[in-house]
């Protein structure tokens, strides 16, 4: 099959083009949030019809994602930043927060498509689709993806190595949608099992793609590209083959601030990443995500003429993804509290080969690690090592997440 090689005709327009695009578009999505209970306060008395461009925007308040949290807790469970009710969308999901957030399955409604399309999968392939499905939107979000490409899907969720194996084999997927290491957990136990894949794409996100591991499915015959996305906004920005940074999506407008204060960087500098989505079910406006990044000057070699940043680039707060889920400073304060006897917790991501490691030290005059090792998967909801130290042991930098990975 004869594959187009853009998404739409939407990449390689001009920057005329899209500032055209965007004028209209931006105004109507400021006055759509306009009438919305969750932007009552913020957005009155702005005038919608002068909010044209990012410059313009940038004179609105940043949205954080502990207001969202309170605002769903007094007007639950969307908060009153949708369009609809609950009942008016495909899906309801919870992430950890808890934080709910609307689906819908119309036509590539998370934006994911333009991204597997980049990474080469079409309507010959099936996506093994290891993003979870339970609660949480990643597996809803990149198999709406698939099914604005075409692909078939394999809903493989997390888990069950062996059987994930011999399904991969007996349907012959092609492609692999995941967090970066897993794939090498099924191509490990493939081996092991004595059994050939078919694997040739992996699309991956939710975690950090380390360029060993890019090496290690390259040298398997596996492209492997990595999008940067949200259960909040979806798509955002996403690799190319020419892999020069991350493309923005179409249908976003990403700016880089100063953390906390939501103005503006410098060209080139690292700050965080706040975004307005054009989703008209959905208007979040300067939404901060709490991750770092910076623009990138330039066009990418791949021939997509949108901004570019430079992905993933750490977070403005200590919040972290380990193994795919973030765990924040208010889940280890959590775990604390769940214990009289625990003076301090904190939390280590580091890296086994080409696998994230959480461990949890816990300030306890108790001695016996497996006491917290429950509180541990259930406040944190990943499991990890639980070492017990001596009260006044722990550092006393403020840190209650460390990440001691490197991203080079």
């Amino acid at each position: 099959m004869l594959k187009k090689p853009f998404f739409d005709d939407l990449e390689t327009r001009s920057a005329d083009a899209r500032a055209t695009d965007l004028a209209t578009r931006l105004p109507e999505q400021v006055a759509r949030a306009q009438g919305l209970l969750g932007y009552a306060d913020s957005l009155a008395g702005v005038a919608a019809a002068a909010i044209t461009d990012a410059q313009a925007l940038a004179r609105l308040p940043v949205l954080r994602k502990s207001e969202l949290g309170k605002a769903q807790a007094a007007h639950p469970p969307l908060g009153g930043f949708t369009v609809k009710p609950a009942h008016g969308f495909a899906h309801v999901f919870q992430s950890p927060g808890p934080i709910y957030e609307p689906g819908g399955v119309a036509h590539d409604w998370w934006r994911m498509g333009r991204f597997l399309h980049a990474v080469g999968i079409g309507g010959d392939d099936v996506v093994q689709n290891c993003f979870g499905y339970h609660l949480t939107p990643a597996g809803m979000i990149f198999e709406s993806g698939a099914r604005a490409v075409g692909a078939a899907v394999l809903p493989a969720g997390t888990g069950q190595t062996e059987l994930q194996v011999t399904a991969a084999r007996d349907v012959g997927a092609t492609a692999y949608a995941g967090t970066p290491d897993y794939l090498k957990v099924i191509l490990d136990k493939a081996d092991e099992m004595g059994v050939e894949l078919g694997f040739t794409k992996a699309a991956v996100g939710g975690g950090a793609l380390f360029p060993t591991l890019r090496q290690f499915y390259a040298e398997r015959g596996i492209t492997c590209l990595q999008s940067y996305a949200t259960a909040d906004l979806g798509n955002i920005a996403y690799e190319s083959a020419a892999m020069e940074g991350m493309i923005v999506d179409e249908h976003v407008i990403v700016e880089i601030v100063t953390p906390g204060t939501g103005d503006p960087v410098g060209p080139g500098e690292v700050g965080e990443v706040v975004v307005t989505t054009l989703n008209p079910d959905y208007p979040l406006i300067r939404f901060a995500t709490g991750d770092l990044s910076a623009v990138m000057e330039g066009q990418s070699p791949c021939g997509r003429t949108n901004l570019r940043i430079k992905g993933w680039m750490g977070r403005a707060d200590q919040t972290t993804k380990i193994k795919g889920m973030f765990v924040r400073p208010e889940q280890v304060a959590a775990l604390v509290a769940k214990h009289d006897e625990v003076v301090k917790a904190r939390v280590i991501a580091s890296r086994d080969g080409e696998m994230d490691v959480m461990t949890v030290k816990i300030e306890a005059p108790e001695s016996d690690s497996a006491r917290y090792a429950a509180s541990v998967a259930d406040v944190l909801k990943l499991k990890g090592a639980v070492e017990v130290v001596a009260p006044g042991s722990l550092p006393k930098d403020g840190l209650v997440i460390e990440d001691q990975r490197s991203y080079d």
